[in-house]
């Protein structure tokens, strides 16, 4: 049931992550143009993609985790016993989750003084709130920690069956 659910909510944030990913197409073209075409450039361009790029990359985050869409080199890995294998994926699942933890508990204290202070970033006709950024990283790791721990419990109902699970694109 959290394995449906998790998936569910990172299919959703994907979905919106894409959206936003596709609106700053139009604002990188608008800045663009504007910039060639009429000498004035879209202002806070460069505000708004900072912001964006990373409210993307935290919000797939958990949905590249779930998909196997991380990449892993299976060089060495793959001629090891299938419970080798399946060891390794679950020892670099609670690594994975492990780390994305350390990023959450490190963003708290950003998204709280971001939120209680109206940080903001950018000078003169836009002002880009910070705190949906910070609100972005918090939400994307601990999606993350959660999903590489369902990955963890995954490997270990398939290591009874003596499956490996693939947990990303090999390279």
């Amino acid at each position: 049931m959290i394995g449906r659910s998790l998936d569910i909510v990172s299919k959703g944030l994907l979905i919106v992550a894409s959206a936003l990913a596709f609106l700053l197409c139009f604002v990188v073209c608008a800045d663009v143009i504007g910039r060639v075409a009429f000498g004035a450039p879209l202002k806070g361009t460069p505000e708004m993609v900072s912001s964006s790029i990373v409210i993307i990359c935290y919000l797939q985050a958990s949905y590249a985790i779930l998909s196997g869409g991380m990449m892993h080199v299976d060089a060495i890995t793959v001629h090891l016993p299938a419970r080798v294998q399946a060891a390794l994926v679950i020892i670099g699942s609670l690594l994975g989750a492990l780390l994305f933890s350390i990023i959450f508990w490190g963003s708290i204290d950003g998204f709280v003084h971001a939120w209680s202070s109206g940080e903001y970033e950018g000078e003169g006709a836009l002002h880009v709130p910070m705190w949906p950024v910070r609100l972005a990283v918090l939400v994307g790791t601990g999606l993350a920690v959660l999903a590489y721990l369902l990955l963890a419990c995954r490997q270990i109902v398939a290591a009874r069956r003596s499956e490996v699970l693939v947990t990303g694109v090999s390279h």
